[in-house]
């Protein structure tokens, strides 16, 4: 459930059909609590029946067939109407296209699928027949990231759906997409919640600080901070959850200085912001609650921050192997 004063992510579903899926995701977005709403409904077929439940709710649609352009030409029309409706996340609810590699690229981590097998198992089509044809005991289905790779992407969640005796594929779908309205929106809603959720990004600062040299953690301010080790070690960062009345769940990194650090704030308010108390001594805040976070980002301003206060006999030592 969202906390009260945090934006609603915004979504585009992408269709192809009859939109099931869309709609078991729409009216879930609905109900008291729910982190998402549909911003667009948009498909390849002007015909999709989901374009009209969703006009219906009053949910903006959009339209444009593939037939006659190449596919990374469709997926840009696509994704320039996902983008003027201001979605944040692109989800897939039977949309029969493949996407282009450079448009999965441009939203890594923000496109979502579900898939109806248990995933690694029975990637592609006729998943409910192999599963049947292997004796398996269950089928089921997967909400999976979306990645170049077809099926392959991270899996969020899944459901188990047993396999009858003398089941066939249509009746064993027919209970899997009972399961699939069930479950596309709640893993919509954990995964989109996720970056809302201060317990979740500070493992995820964590993690990357691990894999520098000598750091310990040790609160400061009664907020989590991480220094170089031993007697004379220096801090390099923080983690403020709305630390002094701030807004923002944030990083808190070392700049060059002030002109550095208003620079970076003028050029990127979403992204950085001059946090109460340490603004002064030049640090900035790096918001980490915004849908558009590159934790790419997140590694360079905690390598950097780090190596202005790391001593010399570890800076000399990364100096010396980065030059062969």
């Amino acid at each position: 459930m969202p906390e009260a004063g945090r934006a609603k992510a915004k979504v585009a579903i992408f269709i192809s059909g009859g939109g099931t899926n869309m709609a078991a995701l729409l009216y879930a977005s609905r109900l008291p609590g729910c982190p998402y709403e549909i911003v667009l409904v948009a498909s390849n077929r002007e015909d999709a029946g989901g374009l009209t439940l969703a006009r219906a709710e009053g949910i903006a649609t959009f339209a444009h067939p593939h037939r006659g352009m190449e596919r990374a030409e469709h997926d840009k029309v696509m994704e320039r109407a996902a983008r003027d409706a201001g979605a944040e996340f692109i989800v897939l609810a039977g949309y029969m296209r493949i996407l282009s590699e450079e448009f999965v690229t441009r939203w890594a981590g923000r496109i979502v699928n579900i898939h109806p097998s248990l995933l690694p198992k029975y990637k592609g089509l006729d998943t409910h027949a192999r599963a049947i044809a292997a004796g398996d005991s269950h089928g089921g289905t997967t909400v999976h990231l979306v990645t170049p790779e077809l099926d392959s992407g991270a899996i969020l969640q899944q459901i188990e759906v047993a396999i009858l005796p003398d089941d066939t594929a249509e009746a064993l779908a027919d209970r899997v997409k009972l399961a699939e309205h069930q479950l596309y929106p709640r893993a919509l809603a954990d995964y989109v919640s996720r970056g809302n959720d201060p317990a979740w990004l500070i493992e995820q600062v964590r993690q990357r600080i691990a894999a520098l040299p000598e750091v310990e953690e040790r609160p400061s301010h009664g907020a989590p901070g991480w220094r170089t080790g031993g007697k004379s070690g220096k801090y390099f960062a923080y983690f403020s959850d709305q630390h002094h009345g701030e807004k923002a769940i944030a990083l808190l990194v070392k700049t060059s200085g002030a002109d550095e650090m208003n620079a970076l704030i003028e050029n990127d308010p979403a992204s950085f912001y001059r946090p109460a108390y340490y603004g002064a001594s030049g640090w900035v805040g790096l918001v980490l609650n915004r849908p558009t976070l590159d934790w790419g980002q997140v590694e360079h301003w905690l390598w950097r921050s780090w190596r202005s206060v790391a001593p010399k006999r570890l800076t000399s030592l990364i100096d010396a192997a980065e030059e062969f």
